[in-house]
């Protein structure tokens, strides 16, 4: 057999291409036919379980929203007179200069000492408290100024407070003005 020959050997008739065309049709068809269709039921059930998971979704959201809010409210009553301290802390700070002031007779002196307990009972009933200053701690202390650390006076402590700080609760109204030892 020649080459020729062998390739003609090949080549499938038209007529046996489409009866293999129309079997294998035929049997996709089979398969189509083979799956079950879905009763109204159970595309009713589907349906069911889509909306469901919708509301179990909208639910969810509809919680985070409301505990956002919640949550929101709380802070914004927690930190409600932190502008208010802010504006009166420098008279604060007025009346303890004042007090420093030598030459004051003592109803003067008895005077502003009142009036300067008075501010601070009222910060300290809104939460707001002097910040510590054991130490330095540079979340709470600006160093303004250093001085050489010797054996009296380690590193990182505290010379002086030129200005006092102040937080309301755990956030920071105004850190401390402090001479530190370096």
């Amino acid at each position: 057999m020649n080459k020729e020959e062998e390739v003609k050997d090949e080549k499938v008739p038209d007529q046996e291409l489409e009866e293999m065309k129309e079997d294998s049709a035929e049997v996709k068809e089979d398969k189509v036919e083979e799956l079950p269709k879905k009763t109204d039921l159970e595309m009713a059930h589907e349906r069911a379980e889509e909306f469901e998971n919708k509301y179990l979704r909208a639910h969810a959201e509809m919680q985070n929203v409301q505990r956002r809010s919640h949550e929101e409210r709380q802070s914004l009553q927690r930190y409600r007179s932190q502008d208010l301290a802010k504006k009166i802390l420098p008279s604060l700070d007025n009346l303890e200069r004042a007090l420093a002031v030598e030459g004051l007779t003592d109803d003067v002196k008895k005077g502003i000492e009142m009036v300067q307990e008075s501010l601070i009972q009222a910060l300290k009933e809104e939460g707001i408290e002097e910040v510590p200053v054991e130490s330095f701690d540079h979340n709470l202390h600006m160093a303004v100024q250093t001085l050489e650390a010797d054996e009296e006076h380690p590193a990182d402590t505290i010379a002086q407070v030129l200005q006092k700080g102040y937080k309301l609760h755990e956030r920071l109204l105004r850190p401390a003005m402090v001479v530190v030892y370096n």
